[in-house]
């Protein structure tokens, strides 16, 4: 682990992460036209952005940084895998690590792994489903595309919302900061699918501190929930609703890290990825069927 991991990682612990989250969640939201044309023009001068594939191809286009930074995507930019097999990806990003749950051990960088237990914040009854399962953590950079879809045709069984730390996600913290996953804040999402039992999770970071779920408001439930330390239920209105396979299913208003969990032995993950592969929306990422 080289130093300038820690360099880069210690002020995070010290920082004051919601405050900090707050002024970046004013300042993308504003509509003011010179600043938010002014950020955009700034990230797209840092980052490579293929706006082609926007259903909105031009920065004036957007009311604010967020808008542009949550945009959707032309339907046919994102092609679904149409085999009867496949399990495609939730999100664009990178893979950090993907492969086998060992026991209750999953290992969030070289050297270091993480609890299942502390991942799913205690629900001792989902966690037995999936020891011995399978995992894949993408990563979502700035320049990605940030909404989240369904990995297969998909019922909503249970949604929860866990409050939490706001570190990084990117390597270099993962690299440094123990059970980094299960101590960030987190919505966690229980899907029934023809793979069986997947979990499907959306990880808050630094600068981020806002995620959305298609067809309820997090931010008013964490609001009204706000001096809770326990994870709550957020599924009300969304348990038993059906999503097709590749639905958009969520988003983050800031890039951060989806963690997909499924049951032993019912995906056998795409041999040609590995650790640092790009992955799209949509694309199979493993068949369903026996490792």
């Amino acid at each position: 682990m080289k130093a300038l991991d820690y360099l880069f990682t210690l002020p995070q612990y010290i920082a004051p992460q919601r405050g900090l989250s707050q002024i970046v969640w004013n300042i993308a939201r504003c509509k003011n036209r010179t600043l938010k044309n002014a950020l955009i023009g700034a990230f797209l001068a840092h980052y490579t952005v293929d706006l082609t594939e926007a259903a909105r191809a031009y920065k004036d286009d957007y009311d604010s940084f967020n808008d542009f930074f949550t945009r959707a995507l032309r339907p046919e930019a994102r092609p679904v895998s149409s085999a009867k097999n496949s399990f495609v990806c939730p999100a664009d990003g990178t893979i950090s690590q993907l492969g086998r749950i060992n026991d209750d051990s999953i290992l969030q960088a070289k050297g270091r792994d993480y609890s299942l237990a502390a991942l799913l914040a205690g629900d001792n009854e989902l966690e037995r489903r999936f020891i011995d399962g399978s995992f894949a953590t993408i990563y979502l950079a700035p320049h990605n595309y940030h909404r989240v879809h369904t990995p297969a045709e998909a019922e909503i069984i249970n949604v929860r919302y866990v409050p939490g730390r706001l570190f990084s996600v990117n390597n270099r913290t993962a690299r440094c900061v123990e059970n980094l996953f299960a101590r960030n804040e987190r919505i966690i999402m229980e899907l029934e699918t023809n793979a069986g039992t997947v979990v499907l999770i959306l990880v808050g970071a630094m600068l981020v501190g806002s995620m959305e779920l298609v067809g309820y408001d997090v931010d008013a439930a964490i609001h009204d929930h706000q001096n809770s330390k326990l994870p709550f239920q957020i599924s009300t209105l969304i348990s038993g609703q059906s999503r097709a396979r590749g639905a958009e299913i969520g988003r983050f208003n800031m890039g951060s890290t989806v963690i997909l969990l499924t049951e032993p032995k019912r995906v056998t993950w795409d041999p040609a990825l590995i650790n640092a592969s790009e992955v799209r929306v949509g694309q199979t990422i493993a068949s369903i069927g026996p490792q």
